[in-house]
Formats: structure tokens, C-alpha cells, sequence
């Protein structure tokens, strides 16, 4: 299953951001929320925003494998996809407002291009 290497790949992803807050986290002292930490506000935030778009992209990248989607698609938007996620974490931790724009419009791409491929590969399928 292709899904799950992409999967895996962005869990790790996901670790990594977690890593990252947690060490701020112990740097500061703070138990809860952000302390007002500026570090810790940077860190939460690549990790909330990689939270919100990683699940739904792998439900779709699961959804789209199992209706029958040519696997090289897949890999395709997959990677699309863990570029732009990849970018995305970086370019918040050097405050660069170019690399989240392109993060997010790879993202975004990769996303949409999902829900086309589960639309024109959905068994029985009302899309014409």
C-alpha cells in the first residue's frame, strides 16, 4: 500500500515538529500553551499547522488508492504533498513568508488533486 510509506514518512514529520515543541517546552519551563515564549509560539505553530493538513491528506491518499487510483499519481501528489509540509515547517522556523506561501500552495495542489482522483476513480461514480 503506497499510503502507508507517505504515512509513515509524515508521521515522522509530525515527531520531528513534536520534538521540537517539547524541547522548547523544557528551555522555558512552561507546562501549558506558550508562556509567551516566542521560541514556543514558532514550534506549536508548525506542528498545529502540519496537524491540521497531514490527516485528511492521507485519509484522501488511502481513499484514493483503494478506489483504484493509478498508484503513479499517488507517489506523485504524495510527494507534492510532503514537499510542500517539508517547506512549510522549515521556512516557519526561519520566518521565511516565501517558503510557507509555497509550502502551503504545494500543499494545496496536492490536496486538490486528491479530491480529483478520489471524484474520477469513485466506484459507482455520480461525477461525470
Amino acid at each position: 500500500m503506497v499510503t502507508a510509506l507517505y504515512a509513515s514518512l509524515l508521521a515522522l514529520l509530525m515527531l520531528a515538529l513534536s520534538v521540537l515543541v517539547i524541547r522548547q517546552r523544557r528551555q522555558a519551563r512552561v507546562a501549558h500553551a506558550d508562556g509567551g515564549v516566542e521560541a514556543l509560539k514558532v514550534a506549536r505553530s508548525a506542528h498545529s499547522n502540519a496537524v491540521d493538513y497531514i490527516p485528511i491528506t492521507v485519509i484522501l491518499m488511502a481513499l484514493a488508492e483503494l478506489n483504484g487510483s493509478p498508484t503513479v499519481f499517488i507517489h506523485l501528489f504524495a510527494n507534492v504533498f510532503l514537499l510542500g509540509r517539508v517547506l512549510h515547517a522549515f521556512a516557519i522556523y526561519r520566518h521565511s513568508i516565501t517558503g510557507r506561501v509555497w509550502g502551503m500552495a504545494l500543499t494545496f495542489v496536492a490536496m486538490l488533486c486528491l479530491v480529483g482522483l478520489n471524484l474520477w476513480y469513485l466506484p459507482g461514480r455520480i461525477v461525470v
